[in-house]
C-alpha cells in the first residue's frame, strides 16, 4: 500500500484508521456466505441468549458451526496478503491471531450501545493503565453490510481517561455508559471497508441499520495473550498447507505450544 507510512502514523497517533472499499465485491460475497451460515446456526443454538441480551458472538473460525471448507475460506481471508499488509502496518513484531467476533444488533430494544476499553473486562481499574501502556491488541473490523459503524475517542489508546470518561465508562457517580462523550468521532462503515483500531482505546459500536461485522483480533507476540487463543479456532496441520500465507496462525500455534 502506497500510504502505509501514513496509516502507521495515524494509528500510532490516533489509535485507528479506516480503509474504504478495500475488499472487492467477490471477496465480500464469499466472506458473507460463510458468516451468515455461522450466524444462523449460532442463533439456533443460543436462542434465548440472542433474544434477551446478545450483541456479539465469537470463535467464528472454530469447528462447531463451520465445515473445513468454510473455515479455510475464513483463514485465507484473514491471512490474505492485503490483510497482512494492514496487520503488519500496526504490529511489526510477529503479529499473532487471537480470535474472531461477530457483532450484530441486539434483539432487545432496551439495550443500548456503551463506551468501553476491551481491557476493562479482564482488569480492575488500577491495572488498566498498565495494560494500555504495555500491550497491544488490534481489531480489524470488516462490516458485511451498511452500518452506523463505530464511535471512537482518538488518542485514548495512549492516555488514561479523564474524570468524565472514567465515570461514564464504568458507570460511576451516577453516570451511564451510553452517555455522549466529547471529542469522539463517528465512523460509518459499508461492506468492503476495514476499520483498524486499538482494543484498548475508548470506543463503542453503534447499533442500527443492518449491523453485522466480523472483527479479527490480532496481537503482538511479545504480549502475554497466548491464553486467549483457542486451539480449536486455529487451522490444523493439514489445513495450513491450503492457506496461502499462514504466518499469522503459525505465530499463534508457536505461542500456545510453548505455554
Amino acid at each position: 500500500m502506497s500510504n502505509l507510512h501514513h496509516l502507521q502514523q495515524q494509528y500510532e497517533e490516533q489509535g485507528y484508521f479506516v480503509l474504504r472499499n478495500y475488499f472487492t465485491t467477490d471477496e465480500m460475497a464469499s466472506l458473507r456466505a460463510v458468516i451468515l451460515s455461522f450466524h444462523e446456526l449460532w442463533k439456533q443454538d443460543n436462542a434465548q441468549f440472542y433474544q434477551e441480551e446478545a450483541f456479539n458472538s465469537s470463535l467464528i473460525t472454530g469447528t462447531q458451526y463451520l465445515s473445513e471448507t468454510q473455515r479455510l475460506t475464513l483463514f485465507n481471508f484473514i491471512s490474505a496478503e492485503k490483510m497482512m499488509q494492514v496487520i503488519d502496518s500496526v504490529i511489526v513484531n510477529k503479529p499473532a491471531f487471537m480470535n474472531t467476533q461477530l457483532f450484530f444488533n441486539p434483539v432487545n430494544p432496551q439495550q443500548q450501545d456503551f463506551w468501553h476499553r476491551d481491557c476493562q473486562y479482564d482488569y480492575e481499574i488500577a491495572d488498566q493503565r498498565k495494560v494500555i501502556e504495555e500491550t497491544q491488541v488490534v481489531h480489524l473490523r470488516v462490516p458485511l453490510f451498511v452500518e452506523l459503524g463505530m464511535e471512537l475517542i482518538p488518542g485514548t489508546h495512549l492516555r488514561w481517561d479523564n474524570d468524565e470518561e472514567l465515570n461514564v465508562r464504568h458507570e460511576l457517580n451516577g453516570r451511564d455508559s451510553n452517555e455522549a462523550l466529547p471529542n469522539s468521532e463517528k465512523i460509518p462503515l459499508e461492506a468492503g471497508d476495514v476499520l483498524v483500531f486499538s482494543a484498548d482505546m475508548i470506543h463503542r459500536g453503534l447499533y442500527g441499520l443492518d449491523r453485522l461485522a466480523l472483527d479479527i483480533l490480532v496481537f503482538d507476540c511479545v504480549s502475554d495473550y497466548a491464553d486467549y487463543v483457542d486451539a480449536d479456532c486455529l487451522p490444523t496441520t493439514a489445513m495450513l498447507n491450503k492457506i496461502a500465507n499462514p504466518r499469522l496462525f503459525l505465530n499463534s500455534i508457536d505461542l500456545i505450544s510453548s505455554r
